[in-house]
C-alpha cells in the first residue's frame, strides 16, 4: 500500500501562516511545520530541497496572488474596485518587513507594487493626465497598503471611513 504524502501546497500554506503570524522568515521551521501539518520531515524533503526552497515557494505563491485583480468599469469604477479588493493576504505585512532585510524579497515586492501602480495608473489615466495619474496611483497604493498596517489610531471602522474619504478626494 502506498504511503500518502502531505501535499506540497499544505507545506506552503503552513509556512505562509507561520510567516504571517510574526517572527519573519525565521519563524518558518521545518520541525514545527511538520508537527503542525502532522507529517514527517521526510515528507517535507520529498517536496523541498531545504527550508530556503520552501521560503521561495511561499514567495512564489504570494507574488502570484498579491497582484491586482482584473476589474471592469470606467476608470473611476476600476479604481474603486481595486481599492476595495479584499486583502486575503495577511502575509503581506510580513513580506514587506522581510523585504527591508532581503534584496531578493524586495525585488519581488517591487514587482507586485509595480503591477498595482500600473493597473491603478491605467484607470486614473482615463480621467487624468499622465503625471496626475501616476501621482494618484502612488497615493492610492499607499492607502491600500497603509490600511493593512494601521487603524489610524481611531479603530478599524474609523480607519476604513478615513481611507474611503481619501479615495473619494483622489477620484474627484
Amino acid at each position: 500500500m502506498a504511503v500518502a504524502r502531505t501535499p506540497r501546497e499544505v507545506w506552503v500554506d503552513a509556512a505562509t501562516r507561520a510567516l504571517a503570524a510574526g517572527g519573519g522568515p525565521q519563524a518558518v521551521r521545518v520541525e514545527a511545520l511538520a508537527r503542525l501539518v502532522g507529517a514527517t520531515k521526510g515528507s517535507f524533503y520529498w517536496h523541498f530541497a531545504d527550508r530556503d526552497a520552501l521560503l521561495a515557494a511561499v514567495l512564489d505563491t504570494w507574488e502570484e496572488h498579491a497582484g491586482p485583480p482584473d476589474v471592469e468599469g470606467d476608470g473611476r469604477e476600476r479604481v474603486r474596485r481595486l481599492f476595495s479588493t479584499p486583502s486575503e493576504r495577511t502575509v503581506e505585512p510580513a513580506v514587506r518587513d522581510w523585504a527591508r532585510h532581503d534584496p531578493a524579497v524586495a525585488r519581488r515586492l517591487r514587482r507586485v507594487d509595480r503591477r498595482w501602480l500600473d493597473r491603478l495608473g491605467e484607470a486614473y489615466g482615463e480621467f487624468c493626465d499622465d503625471e496626475e495619474a501616476e501621482l494618484r496611483a502612488v497615493l492610492t497604493l499607499t492607502l491600500i497598503v497603509g490600511r493593512r498596517f494601521t487603524a489610524l489610531g481611531r479603530g478599524r471602522r474609523a480607519s476604513a471611513e478615513a481611507a474611503e474619504r481619501a479615495l473619494a478626494r483622489l477620484l474627484d
